[in-house]
């Protein structure tokens, strides 16, 4: 009887790359300078991006050899990643966290001199724009939070494996990379922002259906999500060489001021090809509001602003004293119609913000008429609920609005649930497949069960209150979701404080005959 040999079938460049990654942090959970997740990932992401740095600095010193050019590498030895990280048997130990942490040491190739992160960060661009400023940047905000040398030479040897030379692997690592990224979730959710999901800036991208030779600008980047998908949008318009240039040297813009995002969103953009990634490293809110101007602005802005927050008072003190508010979404929504490109070519935003925005008054009432008289908010998709779960419970829009002129009447949308969904989760989230009619509707509007539109008027007698529901929904109060259920109360109770206190106001005057 002939005998079954059983086949074992090679593993595919994304299992073998998740294994690399999820090996790595095995590894790294026995280092105790870490104390979780959230400490992990910034070391194999600086790891990482040294590695693919190395790679593609391979590729242009070959490729300028066969040009005849001179090549000038970003790093030079001995602290290129070949020099140091590349050999199994390499420097490890105290040894190795000498090299990598101390401001002078006992270098690999013998010398002495600056340590890694202290030369990394000195680095300087001849021109004052190359990848040297960049590397510069990210490492001033980084610092190695291992301790044990040997584990972080486990570590290397495993990401050594990753072959950033080959375009398949790059395009696997890109979106293993991009689940990575989920993970900082967590970690800034105390700080109001949350990962916005694929869909969604998939979504809002492809509405706003960016142009080559405009500039795109997110000025709250995170890890790069919006400025990765408009990438990507471009790339496929272009033709020719200039074109190629354009894209690389004039079209995608950033801010992002916490040191950890910003080396994701570095090493984001630099996997999806964008060459010399152009974020600012710090606070986007530090201009004073008045001083923005047209050499400034931009043709088009997406962002998922943080919600909540607080800003220090100097940063409050950019802003016109009636329009000075602690809630950070409002304070970038006043960025973002400030940056705006205006006639003759007006430029145009898509926004996330959260429900409050939608029916506040006060502040974010005058911030809302300034936006619709000098803007056209033209278009308010509005998200189910759970969009962001589990990370916040907090319902969320997406608004659309430009410099065309100001608005005349506001089209609504209301995103549905998916047949037989009660909500989204971790696990489940939104699809982009389930923006399909939406994407159909929008060049074709009609009102529908799903989209109806309101006449300006209504909204400014309402009070500029923006949280009109849907009129063409049947299903009643009840079957709301509990937490806008809780939200609309809120709301309600809100406004009776307010009147009460206005009514406390007149009593304590007294009356006048």
């Amino acid at each position: 009887m002939a005998r079954t040999v059983k086949t074992t079938q090679p593993l595919t460049t994304a299992q073998q790359l998740g294994s690399i990654v999820k090996s790595s942090r095995d590894i790294m959970r026995k280092d105790k300078g870490l104390s979780g997740d959230i400490d992990r990932l910034p070391v194999l992401t600086w790891i990482m991006f040294l590695k693919f740095l190395d790679d593609m600095e391979r590729i242009r010193e070959e490729e300028a050899v066969l040009s005849g050019e001179k090549f000038r590498p970003t790093i030079e030895a001995p602290y290129r990643w070949r020099d140091w990280a590349a050999r199994e048997d390499g420097i490890t130990g105290d040894e190795l966290i000498s090299f990598v942490n101390n401001d002078e040491t006992n270098r690999p190739d013998g010398t002495k001199g600056a340590g890694l992160f202290a030369y990394l960060r000195g680095l300087q661009g001849t021109n004052g724009g190359d990848r040297r400023d960049v590397v510069a940047t990210v490492f001033k905000g980084t610092i190695n939070r291992m301790i044990n040398g040997y584990l972080l030479r486990d570590v290397i040897n495993k990401v050594n494996a990753i072959h950033f030379t080959s375009s398949d692997e790059i395009h696997t690592l890109s979106h293993l990379y991009e689940s990575m990224l989920k993970e900082m979730r967590d970690a800034a959710g105390d700080a109001g922002e949350f990962y916005t999901p694929r869909a969604v800036v998939r979504f809002m991208v492809e509405v706003l259906d960016p142009k080559l030779g405009e500039t795109i600008l997110d000025p709250a980047c995170g890890t790069g999500g919006f400025l990765v998908e408009a990438y990507s949008h471009l790339e496929k318009q272009c033709k020719t060489v200039e074109d190629r240039n354009v894209l690389q040297s004039s079209s995608i813009y950033g801010g992002e001021a916490k040191p950890l995002p910003y080396l994701l969103v570095q090493m984001n953009l630099l996997l999806h090809g964008l060459e010399y990634p152009q974020i600012d490293p710090d606070n986007s809110l530090r201009f004073p509001l008045n001083e923005i101007g047209d050499k400034d602005r931009v043709d088009l802005i997406l962002t998922n602003p943080p919600f909540g927050g607080e800003e220090e008072k100097g940063i409050l003190n950019n802003f016109p004293a009636e329009m000075q508010t602690s809630e950070t979404t409002l304070l970038f929504l006043q960025l973002i119609m400030r940056k705006l490109k205006r006639q003759p070519k007006p430029g145009r935003a898509g926004v996330v913000v959260p429900n409050g925005v939608l029916f506040g008054d006060g502040i974010c009432g005058r911030v809302k008429e300034r936006l619709l008289k000098d803007f056209n908010l033209h278009t308010i998709v509005r998200l189910p609920s759970g969009v962001f779960a589990p990370y916040t419970p907090i319902t969320t829009n997406l608004i659309f609005f430009d410099r065309s002129c100001p608005t005349k009447e506001i089209w609504y949308y209301e995103q549905p649930l998916p047949e037989g969904r009660k909500n989204y989760s971790k696990t489940r989230p939104i699809q982009f497949e389930e923006f399909e009619a939406c994407l159909s509707w929008w060049c074709n509007r009609e009102e529908n069960e799903h989209a109806w539109r309101i006449p300006i008027e209504k909204i400014v007698t309402s009070g500029y209150n923006l949280d009109i529901k849907n009129p063409n929904n049947t299903k009643g109060f009840t079957h709301l979701p509990p937490e806008q259920l809780v939200e609309d109360i809120v709301r309600k109770e809100q406004r009776i404080l307010d009147i009460m206190k206005e009514i406390q106001q007149v009593l304590a005057g007294g009356f006048s005959e």
